[in-house]
């Protein structure tokens, strides 16, 4: 009873900080990532598009995004795509491909940046929160059921709270990394 709550609180909030990695690949640390631009939607033909179901994504140069579009005719879309995205990039088309050129990020844009981390990182430990509350909650119903015994239950919230604590800590630990990934200059 207690392991199958405990397991489904871990997994959930192994997702949670899969999703808060993945939402800070798409923010720009100086460096060309293709995760900046592969969620980004792109107008085709009438159906918003993830612009990796469109195109290749390559990274030849530290600073250079190309992207190769499997339709010449959705270069123009592409480009609007990227313009309209808050990346603060210009796109170049030279009828194949679209370049990316990364500027280097001004001090007062890395701090901005920063401040995005910080905020997904706390959003990133609420989602963590609520699990473990959700989870405790589990714990309390099934001892009020007589499904598990005080003791039981007072083990399973300790135990719910160092799976909690550990993907905590581990949130911190990406963040601070990216935190010092956006700094370096």
């Amino acid at each position: 009873m207690i392991k199958d709550i405990l397991n489904d609180a871990e997994e959930r909030m192994k997702k949670s900080i899969e999703h808060f990695t993945g939402d800070l690949a798409t923010l720009r640390a100086g460096r060309a990532n293709p995760a900046m631009v592969e969620k980004l939607l792109v107008d085709y033909y009438g159906e918003p598009t993830p612009l990796n179901q469109l195109a290749t994504i390559t990274v030849p140069e530290a600073r250079l995004l190309v992207i190769q579009p499997w339709d010449k005719g959705s270069m123009a879309d592409i480009e609007k795509a990227i313009l309209k995205s808050d990346l603060g990039v210009n796109p170049t088309n030279d009828g194949n491909v679209v370049r990316i050129a990364i500027p280097q990020l001004t001090e007062e844009r890395r701090k901005d940046l920063v401040k995005v981390v910080k905020k997904r990182a706390e959003e990133a430990r609420v989602a963590v929160r609520n699990i473990r509350r959700e989870a405790n909650d589990m714990v309390k119903s099934s001892e009020k059921e007589k499904l598990l015994s005080e003791d039981e239950s007072k083990r399973g919230m300790d135990e719910v709270q160092k799976i909690t604590d550990k993907h905590i800590k581990e949130i911190d630990v990406i963040s601070e990394a990216k935190e010092k990934d956006i700094m370096e200059v």
